[in-house]
């Protein structure tokens, strides 16, 4: 297992070193079995759950039309919930199957912690919370759903084990 993973712009890592089983290999895997399915970005497994992570940077030097980014976007409000459910195969095919929380850290100009809580509701209403109760199975579906910033990640009690640290140029 990496002792870190890298982000797709190359400017974090998170640090894994504190994880019992990390990956960011999901979409290579969907990708070579020719599968359409969206995915989260990292997965991060601890003694007690794992932790899907979405993370999306446009504050970043080079961004592209960081201005324009608009994550409250429906098209990309959808995309973010989709992730989450199509992450879902994969992990049961790898047979983990504890506890899940969902994070996605989200860095984009003008943002702020009022705007990631209002989309934190939005998105959440989509997610499966209550599917393992109709069901009637454990574990849950999903236990938790965030919205974060690099910085609220990083200072999280649970999270924050696993910091996102930028990465030497």
């Amino acid at each position: 297992m990496p002792d870190r993973l890298i982000e797709e712009n190359g400017r974090y890592a998170l640090d894994c070193h504190n994880a019992i089983w990390a990956t960011n290999q999901i979409h290579p895997a969907y990708q070579q079995a020719k599968v359409r399915l969206n995915d989260v970005d990292f997965v991060l497994e601890t003694e007690d759950l794992l932790i899907l992570m979405e993370y999306k940077n446009a504050n970043i030097d080079g961004a592209a039309l960081p201005e324009a980014f608009n994550p409250h976007d429906d098209k990309r409000v959808d995309v973010i919930w989709r992730k989450y459910f199509d992450s879902l195969h994969y992990l049961a095919l790898k047979g983990k199957t504890k506890p899940k929380h969902y994070v996605y850290i989200l860095e984009y100009p003008k943002g702020d912690a009022t705007a990631r809580k209002r989309l934190r509701i939005r998105i959440k209403k989509d997610l499966p919370f209550s599917l393992h109760t109709v069901l009637g199975i454990e574990p849950e579906v999903i236990s938790e759903f965030s919205v974060l910033s690099i910085q609220e990640w990083n200072e999280h009690e649970l999270y924050g084990k696993f910091p996102l640290i930028p990465v030497a140029t």
